[in-house]
C-alpha cells in the first residue's frame, strides 16, 4: 500500500519520510536494500549535502528524514 502523501505527481515535502521510502522515490525499479544503498552513496559523495543534512541532525544511522531534511535532500538531489 503506497501512504497517500506519496501518490500523485509530486511528493509532499512537508512531512517525514522513511529513508527507504524516499530512497524508493529516487530508485522505484530496485529493490528497496539496493535503493538505500544508491542513496547512501549519493549522500556521501556529495560532501555540501551531506555537511547540510549533519547541521540538521541528520546520522546515517537514522531511519527516519524530517521534512527539513527531506527537503535539502531534494534541493540537492532534484525531485524523485
Amino acid at each position: 500500500e503506497i501512504p497517500l502523501r506519496l501518490v500523485g505527481s509530486e511528493m509532499c515535502i512537508e512531512t517525514a519520510y522513511t529513508k527507504a521510502e524516499l530512497a524508493h522515490l529516487y530508485n522505484p525499479t530496485v529493490c528497496i536494500k539496493v535503493a538505500l544503498q544508491i542513496l547512501r552513496r549519493w549522500i556521501l559523495f556529495n560532501l555540501p549535502l551531506l555537511h547540510e543534512l549533519e547541521a540538521e541532525g541528520y546520522r546515517a544511522r537514522n531511519r527516519l528524514l524530517s521534512p527539513k531534511q527531506v527537503a535539502t535532500i531534494v534541493q540537492y538531489l532534484g525531485e524523485p
